[in-house]
């Protein structure tokens, strides 16, 4: 798809929810890599991490989020034409997580329900998916949920998180711009090689190994190439900025918040630098929420800036990279939209 615009779709609202569990990179580690810990927290900039409770999911983060959201918004769920959950962290293989929250959100049965298997990319995508149906004058109201279940005890990157936004039908809103791209030639970057059809899980990937530093491994965990991710984001997110603002006919200068996948502070001070940007537009919250995955985007909308977000007016390009590979930019403008305060739950 690559370049495109929407028209006649207005950014109504957004909330997010973070689990209530914290987890400090830190002080939490075993003390025999505590060291090498600190080294890695300097590098990446995540000091802690939300994770969830075990009984809790991403869409039970979500349905908090879209819970307030409605109510802050003054909508009623008879109005919701369409909900879309973008999510790699869904209750279960099949059905959709989409149609499980339509019922437990109580929204009318014909509301249009279903999922995208998207992750750090996946805000962007989200936003086009729902609002072409709202441009195409199909659909009036709508919420596209965004969010991922993914952090673990071990790692010190992933965070849990849930969010909801708003978006519906209004001839006078300012078009929204975007530039999408896929390069499924990367696909092993980041992936969970076993569980799916491919290669199902069996008794195997039960069997732990054990690395250099002593630290074990299973055979299911999700594979993230580092290196590989680096040099992709730094090489692919910078020209996809420049081209969207090139599109849209607006510069550096027009745009009042810069927001990026929270992906890890070298990648995003590399991007940020490549661009000239500076740190005043850029806010970031992977010292407190760590990498939340599709979510970090709107975490760091609500964390950051709700309050200047609530009033006036504001452009914005929103940025999401990863997963597939595929990477999405976003410019558009907010106007007095609804931003309740960050949900914990």
């Amino acid at each position: 798809m690559g370049l495109s615009t929407l028209s006649n779709v207005r950014f109504a609202g957004m909330a997010s929810c973070v689990p209530k569990r914290i987890l400090h990179n830190i002080d939490d580690a075993a003390p025999k890599i505590r060291s090498e810990r600190e080294r890695l927290v300097r590098n990446i900039g995540i000091q802690q991490r939300r994770i969830c409770q075990e009984w809790q999911t991403f869409s039970d983060l979500a349905f908090d989020a879209t819970g307030v959201l409605l109510d802050s918004l003054n909508w009623q769920r008879e109005e919701i034409d369409a909900l879309i959950v973008v999510t790699q962290s869904p209750d279960y293989l099949i059905p959709a997580t989409a149609i499980i929250l339509q019922d437990r959100l109580k929204l009318s049965q014909a509301t249009i329900a279903f999922d995208v298997n998207l992750g750090c990319s996946g805000y962007p995508f989200g936003l086009h998916i729902l609002g072409s149906m709202i441009a195409s004058g199909a659909v009036k109201k709508g919420l596209v949920l965004v969010g991922d279940r993914c952090a673990t005890l071990n790692d010190p990157l992933f965070s849990d998180a849930g969010t909801a936004t708003a978006l519906e039908f209004d001839p006078s809103a300012p078009p929204m711009h975007f530039d999408l791209n896929s390069d499924g030639s990367g696909y092993k970057a980041i992936m969970l090689p076993v569980g799916g059809h491919r290669e199902p899980f069996g008794p195997q990937h039960s069997i732990p190994k054990r690395d250099d530093d002593g630290t074990l491994h299973w055979p299911a965990e999700l594979i993230l190439d580092g290196p590989a991710v680096l040099s992709f984001s730094t090489q692919q997110v910078p020209p996809s900025v420049r081209r969207a603002m090139e599109y849209a006919k607006v510069t550096s200068e027009d745009v009042d918040f810069f927001i990026f996948h929270q992906a890890n502070r070298m990648i995003n001070e590399t991007i940020r630098k490549k661009l000239a940007l500076p740190a005043e537009k850029v806010p970031s919250t992977l010292a407190d929420f760590g990498n939340t995955s599709g979510a970090s985007l709107p975490v760091t909308m609500t964390a950051r800036i709700a309050e200047t977000l609530a009033y006036g007016s504001h452009k914005l390009l929103l940025g999401g990279f990863g997963i597939g590979l595929s990477w999405g930019t976003c410019i558009l403008d907010i106007e007095n939209a609804v931003f309740p305060p960050l949900l914990i739950s």
